[in-house]
């Protein structure tokens, strides 16, 4: 019975028995190469070529180059023939073959195509970023090759934060940082390193477009606002708005409002510390409750304060007198008022509730000449007792008269000596008072040491 061989020993003497037909003739003691020059060749893709066959048999016929890959015959001679070879686009073996003494000899040689990455990305950055909090950075790397020589580098500004070999065809690669303030402002890039230089070549850099990092720090206490807490209608008050421990405090937006009006405010910013000041005026559609509102605004976070503010109408008091000059012996009304919630007293008569008139009647008479009337006027805001008061001065207008025991009627001085007449006149408006010669349209000075003349008569006065 015949012996089974096994498959796989069959299938091995098949191989060693084409390896034999393919060899030079060694078997007949001679024995020649074909080589291929250049050995492994490193092309980028769709590069070309000058590839070389040749060999030392003098017998050599039928050199060739044995390829799928666009080949055109440069030139040839005995034991050699060149070819262009062209669009190389993947890695390929190439195999040159001819033949010796009759036997067919072969030599080969493996291209190896590089390319850099299609695509190297890095993925967008938060348009802030907390500081002390972890920061992932992504890196997407499509294409390049040879795979075994690409490596992945994310960066911040120069200095390398992860190394990683890529493996797949499209690869992403991470690395997490903490974020600091010092890291507000710094570029983020991805960088793909090719490195060829153990063929002879130079390490090939591809860097993705830099990314700007923004990194924010908020107070752990609110905005401090300083507002008053009443404010009257057509009237105006500072308002500050002071936030500490705030980073970058100049990139920060800062708004105030009183209610729903937008104020115009104007900021500064110290190191950390940022101050909003800025002018609120109240209307009169404002009157009652309201709020001064102080908005920060940063990396997408919102800090705010508030304060209680009531804007009230006084209005008054308005204090009139009805004849301001009045004659001796007419009647005079004073008459106060204010507001609508205004309770007004004058001279300590009070009106008979808010928002009402109080009046006073007078007879006058000389004595009431330069009186004063006095109006004092409360209002209550929110629990507070607010208080103005108004005067106003009535004239009495009287007749002149002339006081005659300051100023008698007739004198009589030795002549010839100096004398100093005195008299004296009331009324309103004051008098103006003259004193003649009796019998004469001379007169004398008031006061003033005079040479006397022998009789002299003081007229009554008049006012004009």
């Amino acid at each position: 019975m015949a012996t089974m061989i096994p498959a796989v020993s069959w299938l091995r003497a098949c191989w060693t028995l084409l390896v034999c037909c393919l060899l030079t003739p060694g078997v007949q003691g001679q024995e020649f190469l074909l080589r291929v020059e250049p050995q492994n060749p490193v092309l980028p893709a769709g590069g070309s070529l000058l590839v070389n066959c040749s060999t030392d048999c003098p017998s050599a016929k039928q050199v060739t180059l044995e390829t799928s890959l666009s080949k055109e015959l440069v030139d040839n001679g005995t034991g050699w023939a060149a070819f262009w070879v062209s669009n190389v686009t993947g890695n390929s073996r190439i195999l040159c073959s001819g033949y010796c003494n009759g036997l067919q000899i072969i030599g080969s040689t493996d291209i190896t195509v590089y390319r850099l990455p299609e695509r190297v990305e890095l993925a967008p950055l938060p348009p802030w970023q907390p500081v002390g909090q972890n920061l992932t950075l992504h890196c997407q790397v499509e294409g390049g090759s040879p795979r075994t020589s690409l490596t992945v580098v994310l960066l911040r500004w120069e200095e390398e934060l992860s190394r990683q070999p890529a493996v797949e065809e499209l690869t992403e690669v991470t690395a997490t940082v903490l974020a600091s303030r010092g890291d507000h402002g710094a570029h983020f890039s991805c960088r793909t390193e090719l490195d060829l230089r153990l063929q002879g070549l130079r390490l090939l850099v591809n860097t993705s477009a830099p990314r700007r990092l923004r990194t924010f720090a908020l107070p752990v206490t609110p905005p401090r606002l300083v507002a008053p807490r009443f404010l009257e209608v057509e009237t105006s008050c500072p308002v500050d708005c002071t936030v500490e421990g705030l980073f970058p405090a100049s990139e920060a937006q800062v708004h105030l409002a009183l209610g729903d009006q937008v104020l115009n405010e104007t900021v500064t910013n110290h190191g950390d510390m940022l101050t909003a000041t800025a002018t609120a005026t109240a209307r009169a559609d404002q009157e009652g409750a309201r709020q001064i509102i102080c908005n920060v605004t940063l990396g997408g976070e919102r800090l705010e304060a508030r304060e209680n503010l009531t804007v009230f109408n006084f209005g008054g008091p308005i204090l009139n007198l009805s004849e301001p000059s009045a004659p001796e012996g007419s009647t005079v009304i004073a008459s106060c008022m204010a507001g609508a919630r205004v309770h007004v007293t004058l001279d300590g008569v009070p009106a008979a509730a808010p928002g009402q008139p109080a009046q006073l009647q007078l007879n006058t008479t000389e004595n009431d000449d330069g009186r004063s009337f006095f109006c004092s006027a409360t209002l209550e805001v929110d629990g507070e007792f607010l208080h103005r008061n108004s005067s106003v001065q009535l004239r009495v207008l009287y007749g002149p008269q002339i006081d005659r025991a300051k100023c008698p009627q007739h004198l009589k001085w030795k002549d010839k000596t100096r004398q100093v007449l005195q008299c004296h006149a009331r009324g309103n408006p004051s008098p103006q008072l003259r004193c003649l010669k009796e019998g004469s349209s001379q007169e004398v000075p008031l006061g003033t040491p005079t040479l006397s003349p022998s009789y002299w008569r003081c007229l009554r006065p008049w006012a004009w």
